[in-house]
């Protein structure tokens, strides 16, 4: 068997480098400069990026897509926060207050092309969805209303597991779900087309699957959905901060995220975006609770509610999570989206070429722009074994024979080497 060496994929890489930007539109809201190692185009991140996740030292990593490891700049601005809380202010020591919170809001909507007005903080991705579905919907715990009886949503099987059940049950119900299927693993928006019609309120799909990666037309899918008077909602956990994302050019109106993947953080917290025009509107509220108002006159019961998608949070959110996270993203932010799209490039193109011949046949379609792959399994529980006794880690899914592998900054070029002997039933040694 030939495969494709590390040295002859460094070899190309400066001609990778040249090819792409050296700034885009992420890189160019964060304000930073490109680091030392793409000026010197060598497209793989230099061992400093490696130390600062000390647990990947320990075995090969490839599960980015389940949990991001913790870095150690999130690590330290957790430890600000603990630290406030035990001993009080002081150096080092720092709550994530509100001002903080807002700042935050900013950072993460520069990532999707939104504003801070745009942004709610949610618990997790699932939240934010429910939130959405909860709001264009309302609780339908007896039911639909008339005017809802006669519309549908559209999904498609590559959604997330908690979205697959959630509109199961809300089709008992009697909201029309309708499940458009995969053609090879990928899905096609023509076939998104003949699903939405007139009477659809919303379409729901994941921009990047956890199942294989496949990231979806949004652009085109949206523009269906509008033309019919529909709404898109779009999954992005597996999306922002591994590619540069713009929730404006691709027509999503609503969008969560939870936190512990490619943004680094921790989970506990995540982000909702709702179009600024569509807040109160489209979609009312459903929850309540005191980060929505402010000047609460407690005799009089009077207050001011806030504008903005705060008008969909309840309580306090987890400031030491929130603390994570926001230094999670000003380390996607210093490297800069296209590097680490570039460096996730070299390996995942590596991993699609060198895996079948070993019998791997590949899930995710050839050319997607993710960090995440997907190969069928003929023995999940061989597969499980060798991965164990090579120390790689990745997501098998028995009961489906599918192996997932997910590559981030700190993942290198023997990575690949030791997951592909690994897999090739050799010794991991390298």
């Amino acid at each position: 068997m030939t495969t494709l060496g590390r040295r002859q994929f460094l070899a190309g890489a400066g001609a990778l480098a040249a090819a792409l930007p050296s700034v885009s539109y992420a890189d160019s809201l964060a304000g930073t400069e490109v680091p030392a190692f793409w000026q010197n185009k060598s497209g793989i991140f230099p061992a400093s990026v490696r130390a600062d996740f000390p647990s990947v030292l320990r075995e090969t990593y490839m599960n980015s897509a389940s949990m991001h490891p913790v870095g150690t700049f999130a690590a330290d601005a957790v430890k600000q926060v603990v630290d406030f809380r035990l001993y009080g202010p002081g150096e080092g020591r720092s709550d994530f207050g509100a001002a903080k919170q807002e700042e935050l809001k900013k950072k993460f909507g520069a990532l999707i092309n939104a504003s801070a007005n745009e942004i709610a903080y949610t618990a997790n991705t699932s939240d934010g969805e429910n939130i959405v579905v909860m709001g264009l919907f309302g609780n339908l715990s007896g039911g639909p209303s008339t005017s809802l009886r006669a519309s549908n949503i559209v999904i498609d099987e590559l959604h997330f597991t908690t979205s697959l059940y959630m509109y199961k049950e809300l089709e008992k119900k009697g909201i029309e779900l309708r499940i458009v299927k995969h053609k090879n693993w990928a899905i096609d928006p023509e076939d998104m087309a003949k699903a939405i019609d007139k009477n659809t309120r919303l379409v729901s799909l994941a921009l990047v699957s956890n199942v294989n990666g496949f990231m979806h037309d949004a652009k085109a899918v949206s523009a269906i959905a509008h033309a019919r008077g529909a709404h898109l909602f779009a999954d992005i956990i597996q999306a922002v901060g591994a590619m540069p994302l713009d929730m404006k050019a691709l027509g999503i109106d609503f969008a969560s995220a939870g936190t512990y993947k490619w943004l680094m953080g921790e989970r506990g917290i995540g982000f909702l975006y709702v179009r600024e025009d569509l807040q109160g509107t489209v979609l009312p509220t459903t929850r309540y609770g005191h980060r929505q108002v402010s000047n609460f006159n407690r005799s009089a019961l009077t207050w001011e509610p806030l504008s903005g998608a705060a008008r969909y949070e309840t309580g306090g959110i987890p400031v030491m999570m929130a603390a994570c996270v926001d230094a999670g993203i000003n380390y996607v932010n210093k490297l800069g989206i296209p590097n680490i799209r570039a460096h996730a490039k070299q390996l995942t193109d590596r991993l699609q070429k060198e895996l079948p011949p070993l019998g791997y046949k590949p899930l995710t379609p050839m050319g997607t722009e993710t960090p995440i792959l997907a190969f069928e399994l003929k023995d999940a529980a061989a597969t499980t074994k060798m991965l164990q006794a090579g120390k790689v880690i990745g997501t098998v899914i028995a009961n489906e024979n599918r192996l997932r592998l997910a590559v981030s900054v700190f993942n290198t070029h023997e990575d690949v080497d030791r997951t592909v002997a690994v897999l090739g039933g050799k010794s991991s040694s390298l």
